[in-house]
């Protein structure tokens, strides 16, 4: 009889990291609790982009709600190492995307029969409750699924780039870039490599993936955001800040928002 979903162990996958070495509880100890950057993350981001979204759509703070249960999910998931705590990571990175696209993707992007952000949203959700279901059919290749999304935003905030004059901008995405590149080079490598790393006694580049991953998301999201303002809220100016260093451009990118016309919207 198969294991139960929710069993320990009952994933495919087990990272490189030794199980059970710093806990008889945790699976993978530094895997684990290298997700508090998510929550800590999460929600100092929907303070930061508040003034934003009050602007454009509270529905910008769902992002990073669902970036908060990534966090919460994949403690459980390396924690357990179950089947169940695989799925529930990977789905919530998928619905993490699947808001992103609905909410940011610029209108000259959308596909040529809907008009509309409120149906592209439609559309968005359908797809994203067909990947939920198709998730369970073959759980292992969702994660290179769904790595493999990020190719297309590349390509977008290349299309966007071309368009952008502000130097602040293009250096955010620079370095969103850069964060990307390292953190999915921690993730392959872990996933692909990990004799090579056991044999140096380093077992732990999948736990600097969350970090690396959650700062990438905290500034490609803000890039995003950018590029969505420029069409969604035209009569707006817009800087980029970042907390907790204003003056040194170090630490986590937000955008400040000044109406250029008296345009008054209670939040």
């Amino acid at each position: 009889m198969p294991p139960s979903i929710f069993a320990r162990h009952s994933s495919e996958i087990d990272w490189c990291e030794a199980n059970y070495l710093h806990s008889e509880y945790v699976a993978e100890y530094y895997n684990t609790v290298t997700n508090v950057a998510f929550l800590l993350v999460g929600p100092l981001m929907m303070y930061l982009s508040h003034p934003y979204a009050c602007r454009r759509s509270l529905t910008v703070h769902l992002v990073w709600i669902m970036f908060i249960m990534i966090g919460l999910f994949s403690m459980y998931y390396h924690m357990t190492l179950s089947f169940f705590g695989q799925l529930l990571d990977e789905i919530s990175i998928l619905w993490v995307i699947c808001l992103g696209y609905a909410i940011w993707l610029p209108q000259p992007y959308f596909p040529r029969f809907i008009k509309d952000r409120n149906k592209f949203g439609a559309a968005v959700f359908l797809v994203a409750v067909a990947s939920t279901l198709l998730s369970f059919v073959k759980p292992v290749i969702n994660a290179y699924v769904l790595n493999s999304i990020t190719f297309h935003i590349l390509f977008l905030l290349v299309k966007e780039l071309r368009k952008c004059d502000n130097r602040d901008i293009i250096n955010l995405t620079f370095v969103s870039f850069s964060l990307w590149l390292v953190a999915i080079s921690c993730w392959l490598s872990d996933r692909l490599f990990c004799n090579f790393w056991e044999r140096l006694n380093f077992s732990y580049l999948h736990s600097l993936w969350h970090i690396f991953i959650c700062l990438a998301v905290a500034h490609v999201n803000t890039v995003f955001a950018y590029f969505d303002a420029q069409y969604e809220i035209p009569d707006c100016t817009l800087q980029l800040q970042y907390w907790p260093f204003k003056t040194k451009k170090i630490g986590l990118p937000y955008l400040t928002i000044t109406m250029t016309k008296d345009t008054t919207k209670n939040c």
